[in-house]
């Protein structure tokens, strides 16, 4: 059954969601070893490529936006290979690991486009990262350098915490490109042999070499969340990257006139592949949006002719809860991509009620996807707004039992994820890549069903799931009710120990609302689920609820300070 969805996955039937969308042509093709994939036939040989034939196409358009800042495609890549020289001189060999520690600043990019033109690898990490994590992926992947905000230096980790690392290049982010006149405070304490600012590598020249790579080869690794245990290094080849760009192209009809705001992390596999890859194929503008804030967002759009971004539920609930949402002229956007939590149909509802031509589009993916697996195709989110959306058109989902057999439509299982976009495993961790694959498809750990058109629901986490008295409670059901409630910004379910039912159902809540009580959830909840899935407890919070540097919901937190607060 497995081989036979690999071989319908590039075609289109006449139920095919995607039929009417205009896609380029595809083929099947050995990858990986033992993988038999559909492939876009024409496609870059690498992210250089990529960026080499945007510039080619598109010099003399808009690229880049960052406060008052503007850059041409052609100005990017002068300033990428001019850092690429600063590297050179650095002492970087091919397949060397660089880490990116950064928040969203234009030298992210450029930095980014260095590596990639030197055949380096780079290691993205959010600024949210503390110094122990940072240490200990600094360690794992063997980074050589590290390029940094100014103000994080003094989480670097010394010589006995990370030996291999050589050298960090800080970058302020106060000014344009991240020049600044000397080593910012603490940079003493990290005690590596060398030191420079940013601005010292685009002094230098512009490199004329390019780095021949393989499009299996490993271009960028993303740790993934660590919600238990330590983060795995996903390692997304160039291979997987342009095809991940291509599907949001495609079904999610981008040009070079689009302007796609940045307004999740540059780090996340989301920012980096759907927003900053995804424009540099297409020729369009990214817009930089250093830190979300619904104003900054709104304001920054409107003066753009902003057109497309993908953001979190959450992050649209805070633009219409901003009191002056109405006085900014958003008649451009278009596309609003969302992911990595249920969109409560109340916030779909207000947003196509204050901008009907805006299509909010649901996406599903991980790290281990580079981004998309499933997308929700154009017009068709509130027909379909408790799915996903379809697996994209190179993609293949399907749902498997505990013994690894494939289950029927509607049924309840482990969905699994083929496509060229699934990673080749994890950085130096073959007994994670093993445990994690079987034969190209990805265990995802998200329990959900593939209906008969092939919409794809996604109910919870395997190990998330509540079992109440032996009725199984999927928290996101739980949490999408509870998100439609005016005033609720964030929602976590969890289960709490029963001696008599195994486990009873607790919510946590984020709300700006005071006057909102216990009561009044609980009743709202009641009218609309099944009375066992009804929370029995909940606790109010008036601050976000905790989340890793990735920006997932910590459940296996709440549930620790749940028990703490029992016992």
């Amino acid at each position: 059954m497995i081989h036979a969805a690999i071989a319908q996955a590039g075609v289109l039937s006449e139920s095919d969601p995607w039929r009417g969308v205009s896609i380029p042509a595809r083929r099947q093709e050995a990858h990986f070893g033992d993988r038999v994939l559909p492939c876009f036939v024409d496609r870059a040989d690498s992210l250089h490529g990529l960026l080499e034939a945007t510039v080619a196409k598109h010099g003399e358009r808009l690229a880049l936006v960052c406060e008052n800042q503007r850059w041409t495609w052609r100005e990017l890549a002068e300033l990428s290979a001019r850092a690429a020289s600063g590297f050179l001189k650095l002492g970087l060999q091919p397949g060397d690991r660089v880490v990116l520690y950064q928040s969203n600043h234009p030298s992210f990019v450029v930095a980014l486009m260095a590596l990639q033109r030197l055949g380096v690898i780079a290691v993205a990490v959010g600024p949210r990262e503390q110094k122990e994590g940072l240490a200990w992926i600094v360690q794992h992947c063997g980074a050589r350098g590290l390029v940094c905000d100014a103000d994080l230096v003094e989480r670097l980790p010394g010589p006995s915490e990370a030996p291999e690392l050589q050298w960090a290049v800080w970058v302020d982010v106060q000014s344009a490109l991240g020049c600044s006149k000397g080593p910012p405070a603490g940079i003493g304490q990290a005690a590596h042999r060398l030191h420079r600012g940013f601005d010292e590598l685009l002094g230098e020249p512009a490199c004329k070499h390019v780095q021949p790579v393989q499009e299996e080869d490993t271009a960028i690794i993303l740790y993934t969340s660590g919600t238990t245990g330590r983060p795995k290094g996903a390692m997304l080849t160039h291979f997987n990257v342009l095809h991940s760009v291509q599907h949001f192209i495609s079904c999610m009809s981008l040009t070079e006139f689009d302007r796609s705001m940045l307004a999740v992390p540059v780090t996340h596999v989301t920012g980096l592949i759907a927003n900053v890859m995804t424009v540099m194929a297409t020729g369009a503008a990214l817009l930089v949006l250093p830190v979300f804030k619904p104003e900054l967002f709104l304001r920054l759009a409107a003066r753009e002719g902003m057109t497309h971004t993908l953001m979190v539920p959450a992050m649209y609930k805070l633009l219409l809860l901003e009191p002056r949402f109405a006085e900014f002229d958003l008649s451009h956007w278009r596309i609003g991509g969302f992911g990595g939590a249920p969109m409560p149909t109340s916030t779909i509802d207000d947003m196509a009620q204050c901008l009907p031509h805006l299509q909010l589009l649901n996406a599903y993916g991980a790290t281990e996807t580079t981004s998309p697996t499933t997308l929700m195709p154009i017009g068709q989110t509130r027909a379909h707004a408790d799915t996903v959306g379809a697996p994209l058109p190179c993609a293949a989902v399907i749902v498997m039992d505990e013994q690894g057999h494939e289950l029927p439509a509607g049924e309840v299982g482990e969905l699994w994820i083929s496509g060229p976009m699934v990673v080749k495993g994890y950085w130096n961790d073959p007994a994670a890549t093993a445990r994690e694959f079987t034969a190209g498809w990805w265990h995802s750990g998200d329990l959900g069903t593939v209906d008969a058109e092939g919409y794809v629901r996604v109910l919870d986490r395997k190990k998330d799931m509540i079992n109440r008295g032996g009725y199984k409670v999927f928290s996101t059901e739980v949490e999408n009710v509870l998100l439609q409630i005016p005033g609720v910004i964030e929602a976590a379910v969890v289960g709490v120990p029963c001696p008599v039912l195994g486990e009873r159902v607790h919510a946590y809540v984020h709300t700006h609302r005071k006057e909102l009580d216990v009561l009044e959830l609980k009743a709202f909840c009641a009218e609309r689920l099944a009375d066992y899935k009804v929370p029995e407890h909940l606790t109010l919070s008036p601050v976000p609820l905790p989340r890793n540097p990735n920006g997932k919901l910590l459940k296996r937190q709440l549930r620790s300070a749940l028990l703490e607060s029992l016992n």
